[in-house]
Order: structure tokens, then C-alpha cells, then sequence
């Protein structure tokens, strides 16, 4: 009787929890739908994706929880960042900085300090060389860092990056998108974990939509068997 009883409850849970899941996201509310739907680059699984800038406090705030939820989430899931510029200058060499470190083996190490630099102790880096020059004090090879600084490559990251702002229709920032489809809405959050969480429940959705869907092997062994039905 006391296995029954934990069972139908279970399974009562079970039901509640699916209506709650859909009403709690909700079109134009909880997200907005990215038209044109943009691809994606992680082959296989779901893509998420934050636009900020070191120059914003807000992503200041936003970046310790941000950085350990994406460090627990599942296997199935990729996660990147893109540094937008919005056209400012001063945010470009912000872009740069992060795909530099990132090119160098540094970001790692140097991405919190980034942001405690220039919100905390107001050093807003306004040339090429204060860059340089701080990342030299950090233990980090000057010359490798400002190689790949001024690089063509870092150039063009900085480019697809506003691209990729602008094909999400990105207005300010911290912004997350799901899947090159769901641009997660921060006004329907109380708090950032507010917003981790709903994206969480975006992610989940798409889960549950590729779960759904036949894989292309058994796709293709279906037809087989209907063409060899109709011979």
C-alpha cells in the first residue's frame, strides 16, 4: 500500500508539473522568438548564448552567476559568450580584450578580473597600450597577448559578433538566446537566478521537442521498410 501510495503521487507530481512548465513560458512574456531563427554552431546540441560587454555593470553582476550555473550545465548543451560593441569604440577594445585572452590561453584566469578592473577600480583601459600594459602586469606575455590583439582574426571575431547582435535583434545587454530561437526576456525575471531559471526551462523545452523528433537513422530505416512493403 506504501509503494502505491508513493507511486500515485509521483505520478500526480508528474502531470502538475507539466501545464506549469508551459504556462510559466510564455511567448512575448517570458521570450521573444528570434525571426529569422539563427543557426547554430554546436552541431547536435542546444546553444546558449550571452551577449554582454566588460563596459556593463549589469553583466558585471550577471557574471558570477552565470559563470557557475554554465559550469553545471548538461552535456547536451553549449554554451558562448559574445562580447557586443553596439558601435562604441571604447566596447570594441572591450571585444578585444576578450577574444585575445581567449586566443592566448588567459581567459580563464583574467576574465573576473576584467570586470573588477574597470567597475571596481575604475580603470577603464582608454588606449591599446594601457591594454597591453595591464595584461602585462598580470603575468601574461605582452608581446603574444598584443600579437594576437591587433591580429586580423580578433578583428573579425569583434565583426561576426556584432553581426550575430544584430541578427538577434540585441537591444542592451546581458541578454541570453536559446537555441537561435528563444531571446530570453529579462523583464519577466525578479533576479538573475530568476532568469537562469527560465532559461532553464527554455533549454528544457527544447529537450523535450529533439527528444520528440525521429533520428535521421531510424528516419531513414522507416522509409526502407515502407518502399520494401510496397514492392
Amino acid at each position: 500500500m506504501k509503494r502505491f501510495l508513493l507511486a500515485a503521487l509521483a505520478s500526480l507530481a508528474a502531470l502538475l508539473a507539466v501545464p506549469a512548465l508551459a504556462e510559466e513560458l510564455e511567448a512575448g512574456k517570458h521570450y521573444q522568438l528570434v525571426t529569422p531563427q539563427q543557426p547554430t554552431l554546436a552541431q547536435g546540441k542546444i546553444e546558449v548564448l550571452e551577449f554582454f560587454s566588460y563596459g556593463c555593470p549589469h553583466c558585471a553582476d550577471f557574471h558570477p552567476a552565470i559563470s557557475d550555473w554554465a559550469g553545471k550545465l548538461g552535456k547536451d548543451v553549449s554554451f558562448r559568450r559574445v562580447p557586443v560593441t553596439f558601435g562604441r569604440p571604447a566596447w570594441a577594445r572591450l571585444a578585444k580584450i576578450y577574444y585575445a585572452l581567449e586566443a592566448t590561453g588567459n581567459l580563464a584566469r583574467l576574465d573576473h578580473e576584467v570586470f573588477k578592473t574597470l567597475h571596481e577600480q575604475r580603470l577603464n583601459f582608454p588606449s591599446d597600450e594601457a591594454v597591453i600594459t595591464w595584461v602585462g602586469s598580470k603575468g601574461v606575455d605582452a608581446k603574444k597577448f598584443a600579437d594576437a590583439f591587433n591580429g586580423f582574426s580578433i578583428n573579425s571575431q569583434v565583426q561576426r559578433g556584432d553581426q550575430e547582435a544584430t541578427a538577434y535583434r540585441i537591444g542592451g545587454v546581458p541578454a541570453i538566446a536559446v537555441d537561435g530561437r528563444f531571446l530570453m526576456r529579462n523583464e519577466a525575471a525578479t533576479s538573475y537566478g530568476d532568469l537562469l531559471r527560465l532559461t532553464d526551462a527554455a533549454i528544457d523545452q527544447v529537450r523535450a521537442e529533439k527528444s520528440k523528433k525521429p533520428e535521421p537513422a531510424k528516419k531513414a530505416e522507416k522509409s526502407k521498410k515502407s518502399e520494401s512493403a510496397r514492392k
